[in-house]
């Protein structure tokens, strides 16, 4: 048995067969995967992209049932990294499937000789397996083609042409597949590292079998084929990195796409978040008119559908943020980003390969930190894993979004854009600071490289970003809308109880709760911040999941949804709440830029400290994550908001 990515069991069946694809970074292992299977997993055009092993049912019509299972690149059998040594050790013997039946070795046309290294090493190992060919529509543009036959036999393993992304070429790939599947076994080994003349010899020999199978199409010379079949740069794209990797030019446009970036999550999401919140505000007072007045209409109108949301009506943005993330990944631009921030990472410790962590730590810090695992050098992977939780992740958007939409009139999506892009930055700036205190502290022992291969810029694929972007979205709300319902409801009935049971028109005196009595415990932390209990518990309550400090706050604010909308009706409370210790306004400019200035920080995600406890073996960074964070964020807030206090700023 094992488990999807979605975290689904599954059992093996006697009669499946386990191929397995192998290949280096980008030579469209992924988009093989999701034609062969159906699927719809994201393909990242840098390497790292995948980190862990993703599995699914072969779904092209064939003569066998198999599980195909997707791997993270690698160059050869000797593994340099993490995520190369998951690759290789699953190889081997994967955990769940053990050996697999068959190998489908990727390799990119346009750089033969660098991919049938790999082939040889597999082959050798006694692996059954099929060369699958890519890139040869790029080869074809240089009026060059590929006899497969040819290298078929000068490999000694079967080798096929495919397209992933139009679906060619998989229907010889499986009769290949068949033909391995049920010839004769051999003993599997895995090799011992190869000396440098070993590797020298065979990196020759590959050579000459590419010069042997690139042929020239048309009245083209046998000389002039092999000279356009070397790897050369594409011109469109060495134009436009004169200007994005720019020492000056390109990090001045990086740093406005990212504005804009931020900006546009606002205005794009706009006329959707109306709807949603329209809806669930209608729905809401649907609930409350349909059911007399008592614990059953406040338990549905107040607890589930306000409760959820409060949240939900955050999911556009949420939607939007994965949308133009992969449609950044997805035209070769965010290889660039790793190349320009590759000198600034190495002011503080870090270098260009803890980019694509940082930066999926803006979606969700766990898979960002199973991500670093394609970093080699031990101390800059501890390193980005314990920073990686300061990038302002999809969870914190909800929370961004409602205070800020506090702090700013409607009408202004531009201001409101910067102002996120300032909380992105802000987090971006406090890793970098803790990265480079830790860095001063401990020893560099290893050797630290960082050489990446940019691909070439091309126009994404709209029904591509579509639908990763549902898929990534789906993903969200199954793993957030579970915890987010929950703890909806467990408030309610904090905030319900017992007054509400004892008589149904005390149902909105929430001083008197269990909530309130729990939150009286922790008020004396929250007053020097301007908050009292109800902020408090809706504070603790986020360590189960950020977001839901929107639904939390929502319900310790008695929101009903009497107005049009609910997000107009929580900041509706918001202004009119009152601290009911010192009667000033509970919300104000200073303590809502502090409350931000928190969440900026302060570590409150529970799973992101299993995973990083995962990653590091050890409760040693995760403690320390939780401790430092959130003390050095509470602190933080308080000198914000007294001094903007003492500013005369309220």
């Amino acid at each position: 048995m094992y488990k999807d990515l979605n975290g689904t069991d599954h059992h093996i069946h006697q009669d499946e067969r386990v191929i397995m694809l192998a290949g280096q970074p980008n030579t469209g292992k992924t988009t093989l995967f999701n034609a062969l299977t159906h699927s719809h997993f994201s393909t990242v055009n840098y390497p790292g992209s995948t980190v862990d092993y993703s599995v699914g049912e072969l779904r092209v019509q064939a003569p066998f049932n198999a599980q195909i299972i997707d791997t993270p690149g690698i160059l050869s059998l000797t593994p340099h990294s993490p995520d190369e040594e998951v690759s290789v050790s699953s190889l081997f013997h994967h955990p769940d499937f053990g050996v697999p039946d068959a190998v489908i070795i990727l390799a990119d046309a346009t750089q033969l000789s660098r991919q049938i290294y790999l082939a040889g090493q597999v082959r050798e190992a006694g692996f059954k397996c099929v060369i699958a060919v890519t890139m040869t529509d790029l080869l074809k543009k240089r009026g060059l083609k590929l006899d497969t036959g040819k290298l078929s036999v000068l490999t000694g393993i079967p080798s096929v042409a495919v397209d992933g992304i139009r679906k060619k070429g998989l229907q010889e790939l499986v009769a290949s597949l068949e033909k391995v599947l049920f010839s004769p076994p051999s003993a599997i080994s895995r090799p011992q590292e190869p000396s440098l003349s070993e590797i020298q010899t065979r990196y020759r020999a590959a050579e000459e079998i590419e010069q042997a199978v690139i042929i020239p199409v048309g009245d083209s010379t046998l000389e002039e084929a092999l000279r356009l079949a070397k790897p050369r740069p594409d011109p469109f794209t060495v134009k436009l990195d004169r200007v994005f990797l720019h020492p000056v030019a390109g990090l001045l446009l990086f740093f406005l796409i990212m504005t804009g970036f931020f900006t546009a999550i606002f205005w794009l999401a706009a006329p959707l978040m109306e709807w949603v919140d329209t809806g669930f505000a209608t729905l809401a007072g649907l609930a409350a008119a349909t059911f007399s007045p008592g614990m059953m209409s406040d338990f549905i109108s107040g607890g589930l559908i306000t409760g959820f949301g409060a949240v939900m009506v955050f999911v556009p943005q949420i939607m939007i943020l994965f949308l133009l993330m992969t449609f950044l990944e997805d035209s070769g631009y965010l290889a660039r980003g790793a190349m320009l921030v590759d000198k600034p990472l190495a002011a503080i410790g870090l270098n260009g390969r803890s980019f694509v962590p940082l930066l999926s730590g803006f979606a969700c810090a766990i898979p960002a930190m199973m991500a670093a695992r394609t970093i080699p050098n031990q101390r800059e992977r501890l390193l980005t894993i314990l920073i990686i939780p300061l990038m302002s992740c999809s969870a914190r958007l909800p929370v961004y979004a409602l205070l800020l939409a506090f702090l700013i009139p409607p009408d202004q999506a531009w201001l409101a854009g910067l102002a996120l892009a300032a909380l992105y930055l802000a987090g971006l700036f406090s890793g970098a600071v803790v990265s480079a205190i830790l860095s001063k502290w401990t020893r560099q022992t290893e050797e630290s490289s960082f050489i990446l291969e940019l691909p070439a810029y091309r126009i994404p694929q709209v029904s591509i970003i579509l639908r990763n972007t549902v898929y990534k979205s789906w993903l969200y709300l199954r793993k957030a809308g579970a915890t987010i319902l929950v703890i909806s409801v467990m408030i309610w009935a904090l905030t319900y109880f017992p007054g509400g049971f004892e008589s149904p028109e005390k149902a909105t005196e929430i001083e008197n709760s269990w909530a309130a009595k729990i939150g009286q415990w922790i008020e004396p932390v929250m007053q020097p911040l301007g908050f009292d209990w109800r902020v408090g518990v809706s504070l603790i309550t986020a360590f189960a999941a950020r977001e839901v400090f929107v639904s939390s706050l929502a319900l310790t604010l008695n929101v009903t949804g009497d107005e049009e909308s609910l997000q107009g009706s929580i900041l509706s409370s918001m202004s009119q709440a009152v601290n009911e210790t010192t009667g000033l306004p509970l919300f104000t400019t200073a303590t809502v830029t502090g409350l931000l200035f928190y969440f900026i920080l302060a570590m409150q995600c529970v799973s992101t400290l299993a995973v990083a406890k995962k990653e590091t073996n050890g409760w040693k960074v995760p403690l320390l994550q939780l401790s430092v964070y959130t003390a050095g964020a509470y602190a933080g807030a308080l000198i914000l908001v007294q001094g903007l206090r003492f500013a005369g700023i309220q």
